[in-house]
């Protein structure tokens, strides 16, 4: 069962927008709990929620800018937006939250000793973000479990494979903004309890290499659906047995697939049709293949069949340089 699009997208901008409102809220009480209680961590706490707030504007930006339909310029649509904007947030978490917590850390490990005053403000600020925080994080669990269940995956499998990068960015900043907290309320106890400022930095440095580790798994991510991911190994084999099953085809001698955009996939095949067709029914078995792929497959947006000799020298050779020469890998096709 395929997700509809137009709810996707209404709940990916519910997801979003929760979680930027939050994140500001969170951003100033945590700034008035560092400048009150002279705390790294809860100051690299602070810096993080605003991270994470310029992140949902670049990821409504992302969601906007990706709606837009194909026109003469974009042919394909705009949907490859998203994946440049979630780019974009991605390097915010990491410019922003992360130096600037790994600054704090350092200059309060090896800096001048600080008193710490106030730490009940701290306490009680931390709590309070910790459940304000929960709420926009379990509304991105609910959207990455929803997305897999329609996709007929595992929560893991999702996560993995996902086409749209805006909920899993929310996912991975809450998670790693709730353990953000855990840390910080650890650094902000240890610097109470020994009135050693030096768990404070300590904390200061987890959070900032923390948020490094996130902005690093969501440009990786991000930056291989921009430069052209195949799509998910389940719809990949599934449009070439499609393929293979047709009385039409002898063989499928090449299949590529591109994710252009969230719930948009292209679809290249190069196929050994039957010898004894003519040009007429050839015609009429690409529309017919087409049609079919897209209904049994609605992610499929695109669909281009190419009649080839799979006794191609030429060709054999790049489809082997390209999934190598065994069978049963991701995007493997049998020869």
């Amino acid at each position: 069962m395929a997700p509809d699009t137009q709810s996707h997208g209404g709940e990916s901008t519910l997801t979003v927008v929760l979680a930027g409102s939050v994140n500001l809220l969170i951003a100033v009480l945590k700034l008035v709990a560092g400048l009150i209680t002279g705390s790294a961590a809860m100051l690299s706490e602070a810096v993080h929620s605003v991270a994470d707030t310029i992140t949902e504007v670049l990821l409504l930006t992302a969601l906007k800018v990706s709606r837009r339909p194909a026109d003469r310029t974009h042919p394909f649509g705009y949907g490859k937006a998203r994946y440049f904007w979630s780019l974009l947030a991605a390097v915010s978490i990491f410019a922003s939250g992360s130096m600037f917590a790994l600054y704090e850390g350092v200059a309060t490990v090896f800096g001048a000793e600080e008193d710490q005053t106030a730490p009940v403000v701290a306490y009680v600020v931390l709590a309070a973000a910790f459940a304000l925080e929960s709420v926009s994080w379990a509304q991105a669990l609910r959207q990455v479990r929803r997305d897999a269940a329609d996709q007929g995956r595992t929560l893991r499998a999702q996560l993995r494979h996902s086409d749209d990068p805006t909920a899993t960015t929310v996912f991975y900043e809450d998670s790693a903004a709730l353990s953000g907290l855990l840390l910080a309320f650890a650094g902000v106890g240890l610097h109470h309890l020994t009135g050693d400022a030096i768990w404070d930095g300590i904390a200061s440095i987890a959070i900032g290499l923390l948020l490094a580790g996130v902005a690093f798994l969501l440009g990786r991510a991000n930056a291989a659906l921009l430069i052209g991911r195949q799509a998910a190994p389940d719809l990949v084999f599934g449009v070439r047995d499609h393929l293979s099953a047709a009385p039409e085809i002898d063989a499928v001698v090449d299949l590529q697939t591109m994710l252009i955009g969230t719930d948009s996939v292209l679809v290249c095949a190069r196929v050994d049709f039957d010898d004894t067709l003519t040009a007429g029914e050839l015609e009429r078995v690409c529309v017919r293949l087409a049609a079919e792929l897209r209904e049994k497959h609605p992610d499929v947006s695109e669909v281009f069949l190419e009649p080839v000799p799979r006794s191609d020298a030429d060709l054999r050779a790049a489809v082997l340089a390209r999934y190598g020469p065994r069978k049963g890998q991701s995007g493997r096709l049998s020869q």
